[in-house]
């Protein structure tokens, strides 16, 4: 029975704070044999389409589950999309405007932000973001966003992009003082199922790596929720296996000694 096995990308696959930018070797043949045997291999991932470098659209991935859910294909295929109402971005645009917070608006294939932006434009950098991909002139109505990310100047914006995402919307605090904001009905994990119904392959026959807060509800769907060791003990606590940190080839070590069974 064929596998499906999913890959969230920062602090799991690369970690470009720490200086890696790619995918190293063993980690990139230990997904090829994953292949090799005929099993499928996806990213999972928060980062819209145009935070991908090349290397990562260009590796053979069976798929990508972008913006934490709200965009999915399988192959060419797009199986799911839903984007954040229009009306809704421009209360949210607006707001953000009065209060000075720096924003962008993640599309299918653009990203839309601001050149004046420079604090978030700075922040990408640091994550070897591509401006290939991204968009400073555009006009908010034609705007098609499936996630927000948000980065505050003061605790008033701080507390407005905090009060966000009650009902309707999940809303990510990170610890550097970034916000993701996208629909509470996509997740990871939402991807995830609709990928597995798409290819008629059972749920125990998926595995996930991640080590991020947004990865705890794909560690606790999938078969198998495989944490990086890099990964907190809050992030450990929802998943199976826990394996060695990215630095360390954590994805190869589970993959040849646990999915392949090397």
């Amino acid at each position: 029975m064929k596998k499906a096995i999913f890959f969230d990308i920062d602090g799991t696959l690369i970690d470009c704070l720490n200086g890696l930018t790619d995918i190293t070797p063993r980690v990139k043949k230990a997904i090829r044999e994953l292949q090799a045997k005929g099993n499928y291999v996806f990213i999972a991932t928060g980062r819209p389409y145009a935070f991908l470098n090349e290397a990562l659209l260009n590796f053979g991935f069976d798929g990508f589950i972008f913006t934490n859910g709200s965009y999915v294909k399988v192959g060419d295929k797009c199986i799911h999309k839903e984007a954040i109402e229009k009306e809704v971005i421009k209360e949210l645009v607006d707001k953000f405007e009065e209060l000075n917070v720096e924003y962008i608006l993640q599309g299918e294939e653009y990203s839309y932000i601001k050149d004046e932006h420079k604090n978030l434009h700075s922040y990408y950098d640091t994550y070897n973001i591509s401006k290939k991909y991204l968009k400073g002139k555009f006009e908010l109505e034609e705007v098609e966003a499936y996630k927000l990310e948000m980065l505050c100047k003061d605790q008033k914006g701080m507390d407005f992009c905090e009060s966000l995402g009650k009902d309707r919307f999940s809303n990510i605090n990170n610890p550097d003082g970034s916000f993701e904001l996208y629909s509470k009905t996509n997740s990871k994990a939402s991807g995830i199922i609709k990928v597995l119904e798409f290819l008629d392959i059972p749920i125990e026959n998926s595995y996930a790596f991640g080590d991020g807060l947004n990865d705890i509800e794909m560690l606790s769907t999938v078969g198998c929720g495989i944490a990086m060791g890099n990964a907190n003990d809050v992030v450990k606590s929802y998943a199976k296996k826990v394996t060695d940190t990215v630095q360390n080839d954590g994805v190869a070590l589970e993959i040849e000694r646990f999915i392949l069974g090397n």
